[in-house]
């Protein structure tokens, strides 16, 4: 090796242990603003939770003795003379405006006011409110502790079976419980119950009237979730214990919803046949192109794989929507191409194709030109030296492009969300479902069609490993 052989390659050692010692510097800051949220305030801005009277501190609570519902919505408390009814949790609210005025970070009460008792929480505690009349009905008094302990335990253990894995309600050890319809902590005023144009709401503010949820605030402050749930008596709540073991795998299966399967199966099996044919035309293309040419095509073709599929759905959408009259062609003859099951083919189609393409271009660069020239002499026509010469010898290729443009039609979603939408048996595939499910605290759900997209997959990937392995033999022994 030269001098200046030597010093580059020292150069480039220095250069590479240089970038590692900065990586590694730079990770406890990364780690932080990967824990953190977009709004997280910087350093120094803290909320302050300690100005309000009523704390009530514990551990991790004790679920284990509540009785909760099949459906989640109610359950039960041995010894209780109350239980908890029409539960739900809203995972996110609003921080826009109603009606022109801003009036705080707000979650919407599925019920009228008085009906549910609203559990709000921010950053590291929770602000539970009871309506008045609730509470006097029930004879709830925060002052006995084994009534305080009996709603935590409710709220929970129906709270757990919702939280989709975000911050669950166990985790938060601050509770302030009030029947006052407005409750200052600290800096932050919450306010249940408010009526505002016939909806009911329960709103998070700065006692100063600011956005709490703004950065740049002094008194910043993150609300998580809130819990909503009607106290009723004891002896009225009738709580369906979940079915376990093989019943309620079959209660489960039976109460699913198949059409993701369907939808994905239909939309994944017409698009690889058009990926297929278009990719390998596509590459045939491209094989006897100039350099320069071939070089602005092969740009196009592949540029699909480098977009975000958001940008392909986005795009797609203006080209097949009513903006251009390609879309309106296809709106005004009765079928429209957006929002549709053709959405979710063409989705497919656009975001897979370039995986076919590359494999099927990079097998067809590798072969052997002059037995190609060989066959022409032989008085055989391109379609026949394609068919007959070309893909048997690339097939392996060819199969592995088959495999990875399928995997990726089969788990597209974010073109698909952007093109076709969410409609049930229509659009929704399983990636969408996977979604939804989780944000709607299915995590069942969610976890089975992550299951069956998986095992599917596999079964797939080892039935074209095979073919592709029994193609293979054939071209060793013609070799």
């Amino acid at each position: 090796m030269t001098k200046r052989g030597k010093r580059a390659k020292r150069f480039i050692a220095s250069l590479a242990v240089a970038c590692a010692l900065a990586f590694a510097a730079a990770l406890p800051a990364l780690a932080d603003d990967a824990l953190g949220d977009v709004d997280t305030p910087a350093a120094g801005a803290k909320a302050q939770t300690s100005a309000a009277p009523g704390a009530q501190s514990s551990g991790e609570v004790d679920t284990s003795a509540v009785q909760v519902s099949k459906d989640g919505d109610a359950a039960a408390l041995d010894g209780s003379s109350f239980a908890i009814s029409d539960f739900s949790r809203a995972q996110k609210g609003s921080n826009r405006s109603i009606d022109g005025e801003y009036r705080g970070y707000a979650y919407l009460i599925g019920q009228g006011s008085g009906q549910v008792t609203q559990l709000v929480a921010v950053n590291d505690y929770v602000v539970a409110y009871i309506p008045q009349k609730m509470a006097q009905e029930r004879n709830i008094d925060f002052s006995d502790s084994q009534t305080v302990d009996a709603l935590k335990k409710l709220f929970c253990a129906l709270d757990a079976g919702q939280s989709s894995g975000s911050v669950p309600l166990t985790s938060i050890s601050t509770w302030y419980f009030t029947t006052q319809q407005t409750y200052a902590v600290g800096a932050v005023r919450f306010r249940f119950d408010q009526d505002i144009s016939g909806k009911t709401y329960a709103l998070v503010i700065g006692t100063d009237g600011s956005d709490i949820t703004d950065s740049e605030n002094e008194n910043y402050a993150k609300p998580s979730f809130a819990d909503f749930g009607a106290i009723a008596p004891a002896d009225s709540v009738t709580i369906t214990a979940a079915p376990t073991g093989l019943a309620a795998m079959s209660e489960f299966l039976q109460n699913l919803d198949w059409s993701p399967l369907w939808v994905s199966l239909r939309t994944t099996g017409i698009a690889i046949v058009f990926i297929v044919i278009l990719g390998l035309l596509a590459a045939y293309f491209c094989l006897n192109l100039s350099p320069r040419v071939k070089s602005i095509f092969d740009a196009i073709f592949t540029i699909p794989m480098v977009l975000p599929p958001t940008v392909c759905g986005f795009i797609l959408l203006f080209a097949c929507g009513s903006n251009t009259a390609f879309g309106r062609f296809w709106i005004e003859t009765g079928f429209p191409l957006i929002f549709s099951p053709a959405a979710c083919v063409i989705a497919a189609v656009v975001v897979a194709f370039p995986l076919m393409y590359r494999n099927a271009l990079g097998a067809f660069e590798s072969l052997d030109r002059n037995m190609l020239d060989a066959a022409r002499t032989l008085g055989w026509s391109n379609a026949k030296i394609f068919v007959r010469l070309m893909l048997p010898l690339s097939w392996s290729s060819i199969a592995a492009g088959m495999v990875l443009a399928f995997a990726r039609a089969l788990g597209e979603f974010g073109a698909t969300l952007f093109m076709a939408g969410n409609y049930v048996g229509i659009t929704r595939t399983i990636p969408i479902a996977i979604y939804f499910e989780w944000m709607n605290g299915n995590s069942d759900v969610a976890w089975f069609w992550t299951a069956v997209i998986i095992v599917f997959s596999l079964v797939v990937i080892v039935f074209i490993n095979l073919w592709s392995g029994h193609t293979t033999k054939y071209r060793k022994r013609s070799e």
